[in-house]
């Protein structure tokens, strides 16, 4: 439908292709032939790591929108209802498999009871189904083998003494057994240290962190080696705009959560990635600034004389 929609746009023959086939046959030759001038990568770190070694003998252009572990910052003073309806969307739609969810809570500590009870209470009643139930408001994962990734991620954060509030095994509903479900899960008293909230489990896994004031809020959401997204939910403006200027992200939305419009740049820092897709920065990565000089009036320089 893509290259389609491209001819119909009037994009001349050859000018796109589409080539479909697996990361060694095919991904890895068009990011090593020196014919290949720049590779944009969306996908996991390790695989970003790996094109950019494929590309370094040909020095070629590379951008990479790669892993997140976004942090969802929530002030007391912010809107409870609002913030609570966006911390359940920030990482349960798709059941967490989005680069940019909102997978690290941080919640102010006068509000966090309140906030993670109506959290969790709301987490348990999301209806899971396949693609024709309109009743379902998620789904399933994208294999067996992710969703054992995920019960080993969970077990990990259970080990290192992250609370189950929620969620942590598969539904036990029987219309869903021939799927790759899992049920959204929320984790409490998470730290910084934690695998389970360094590491991405890309699914439907919430960690949800303490913090006593804006400077403790700041140092906990740039404790990641990642730098996609993130958010600040406060009534604060002022506080709103310091807080997402020191956070590290190439995206922080302040009282809102996942909005992509195509007129703003998008892309990471970090680990997360670096180059950007969408707007006008997004077009600039295809293009190469080049000088050309003509002199209008042409005479001899005589330094060797």
């Amino acid at each position: 439908m893509l290259m389609k929609l491209l001819a119909e746009a009037g994009l001349p023959d050859g000018a796109a292709n589409l080539v479909l086939g697996a990361g060694p046959t095919t991904g890895a030759p068009l990011t090593e032939d020196p014919r290949v001038d720049m590779v944009s990568f969306t996908g996991g770190l390790v695989t970003g790591r790996r094109i950019m070694a494929a590309a370094a003998p040909t020095v070629k252009k590379v951008a990479l929108e790669l892993g997140g572990k976004n942090p969802n910052i929530v002030f007391a003073d912010a809107d409870f209802e609002a913030a609570v309806d966006h911390a359940l969307m920030a990482v349960f739609l798709h059941s967490g498999q989005v680069c940019s969810a909102g997978a690290r809570l941080l919640v102010q500590e006068e509000l966090h009871d309140a906030f993670v009870d109506e959290l969790v209470e709301r987490a348990q009643a999301i209806p899971l189904g396949g693609p024709f139930d309109e009743n379902a408001r998620t789904g399933p994962l994208i294999s067996a083998a992710h969703r054992d990734k995920i019960e080993a991620y969970v077990a990990a954060g259970l080990a290192e003494g992250a609370v189950l509030r929620c969620g942590g095994t598969r539904p036990e509903d029987p219309a869903l057994q021939d799927g790759f479900y899992y049920l959204p899960t929320v984790l409490d008293d998470c730290t910084p240290d934690m695998s389970v909230v360094r590491d991405e489990s890309f699914g439907p896994v919430l960690t949800v962190e303490r913090f006593r004031d804006e400077a403790e809020a700041v140092v906990l959401a740039n404790a990641t080696v990642y730098g996609l997204t993130g958010a600040v939910w406060t009534e604060d403006v002022a506080r709103g705009q310091r807080v997402a200027s020191r956070v590290r992200a190439g995206t922080l939305w302040i009282n809102d959560f996942h909005p992509y419009v195509p007129q703003a740049e998008w892309g990471g820092m970090k680990q997360s990635g670096f180059g950007r897709e969408l707007g006008p920065a997004g077009l600039a990565e295809y293009q190469e600034a080049k000088h050309i000089w003509r002199n209008l009036v042409p005479s001899p320089l005589r330094w060797f004389e």
